[in-house]
């Protein structure tokens, strides 16, 4: 009898355990697609605004139209990492790279079943330098 209830609270205190790990785990997911967007105070029109303001073009030698793709992760609680910018011109690559820097205010995080998450946002830029 001794033994039967050693085996049966070994066994629940394992099951327990094996409950609050799973509910405890934390998604790090970064989600290309959630119910909500990640969304800039003021919106999309906003960001392009901070963003325009912010990049320099002193370090840009040569003329002509540019386009870099700025991609980042807006996190759970609205900063943003993971910046990267892919375009022709590394030199304005950079200079993406320095204004998203620059920018410091908080987005609202995207969501996915109500819960705030990871989420990968795609910014095209184009800058024309005569």
């Amino acid at each position: 009898m001794k033994n039967l209830i050693v085996v049966v609270s070994l066994f629940l205190s394992v099951a327990a355990y094996s409950q609050t790990k799973e509910a405890t785990e934390i998604d790090n997911t970064i989600y290309a697609s959630v119910d909500k967007m990640a969304e800039f105070p003021g919106g999309i029109g906003a960001f392009r605004n901070e963003f325009a303001k912010n990049v320099s073009t002193k370090k840009i030698k040569q003329k002509g139209v540019f386009r870099t793709e700025v991609t980042f992760v807006v996190e759970k609680d609205g900063t943003i990492s993971e910046v990267k910018a892919v375009g022709q011109n590394a030199d304005f690559n950079q200079a993406a790279l320095a204004a998203m820097k620059k920018i410091t205010t908080k987005w609202t995080p995207g969501k996915k079943d109500d819960v705030p998450v990871r989420y990968r946002f795609r910014f095209p830029a184009a800058l024309n330098v005569d």
